[in-house]
């Protein structure tokens, strides 16, 4: 079928996977690993639609990012890349773009667009001009995408390093970034494919995880959530991953209250006996980001911290990712 209009399509991104550093990385591109959302982005002369990477259209949410068909000077184009918000220092910081990810009404978003800029951190173009890109090796689509100039205070081409991985994951550590995506020079663009042509080699541990439950809190929480009860699935089943109390404020807690008190159900949707007579449990509908230090010999995570709502990813999606460091 015959596309006129970049509005007109939808592509599921491409996704990678954990693994090391590759061999023969002269053969691979590096990338910073942003800690942001996956967004594509549709634009042609008459307009702009923005699309989570559960294909959820999320435009209205960033308003500084609609001057962008203006950038292309009517010019249609799919582009590939990931909202960031930058704390203080200059890092992407998941816990500040929390605060753009979850508002709804005009007045609202407009509000927190000004305490919280984000930037959309663009890597690849999947259609330009009426043709579509994704079948181009990765080097040529980058040639493209540099050739657009998207380079803006909203907006940005990120660099990317040919080779010398060991270096770049190096230096993502230094600067206390994710860590890097490494993508291989020849690989074409595999719409809702997680493949390993992508590779993602992370600097910490970190597990997307699913909601099932939580615990009420003692001391200074106290009629507030304690901790979260978590999990990951493994075909249908939902194993238990453990309880995840700490890297929560007390916005975020209140905020998690509202959010999981329609969830509620009387029984546990976890495989695994839960051993907390505590226990509170929810429908497991959300997906959370935790940091941790490693996986224990009964599968559940050491020492996880609350980084924040997934809202752009499906809880049947949420499956337990192996550990692997940058060297």
């Amino acid at each position: 079928m015959e596309v006129s209009s970049a509005l007109d399509l939808r592509i599921a991104p491409m996704l990678a996977v954990s693994g090391t550093l590759p061999a023969h990385d002269d053969q691979w591109a590096f990338e910073v690993k942003w800690d942001g959302v996956r967004v594509l982005a549709y634009i042609d002369a008459g307009g702009l639609r923005m699309e989570s990477r559960n294909l959820l259209d999320i435009t209205a949410r960033y308003p500084e990012l609609h001057g962008l068909p203006d950038t292309l000077d009517g010019r249609g184009a799919v582009l590939d890349g990931e909202v960031v918000t930058f704390d203080e220092e200059g890092r992407p910081s998941f816990g500040r773009l929390q605060h753009r990810m979850h508002v709804a009404g005009e007045r609202d978003v407009r509000m927190r667009m000004h305490e919280f800029p984000v930037v959309y951190m663009v890597f690849d173009v999947l259609w330009l001009d009426g043709e579509p890109t994704m079948r181009l090796p990765y080097t040529e689509r980058r040639a493209v995408l540099a050739s657009l100039g998207l380079q803006a205070e909203s907006w940005q081409t990120p660099s990317h390093h040919v080779g010398d991985g060991a270096a770049m994951v190096a230096a993502s550590r230094e600067r206390g970034l994710e860590g890097v995506i490494a993508k291989k020079l020849d690989a074409v663009y595999e719409p809702g494919k997680r493949s390993r042509c992508w590779l993602k080699v992370k600097n910490t541990a970190r597990q997307e995880v699913v909601i099932g439950g939580w615990l009420p809190g003692a001391g200074n929480r106290t009629g507030r959530i304690g901790a979260l009860l978590v999990g990951y699935y493994e075909g249908d089943a939902l194993h238990f991953a453990g309880k995840v109390g700490t890297g929560y404020t007390d916005r975020m807690l209140a905020e998690l209250a509202d959010t999981l008190a329609p969830l509620s159900r009387p029984t546990s949707p976890f495989a695994e006996k839960v051993p907390y007579k505590q226990a509170q449990f929810v429908e497991p509908t959300l997906v959370c980001d935790v940091e941790f230090t490693e996986w224990t010999a009964t599968n559940t995570l050491r020492h996880p911290s609350f980084k924040g709502l997934r809202f752009d990813k499906a809880p049947r999606d949420v499956v337990k990712e192996p550990l692997f460091g940058g060297q």
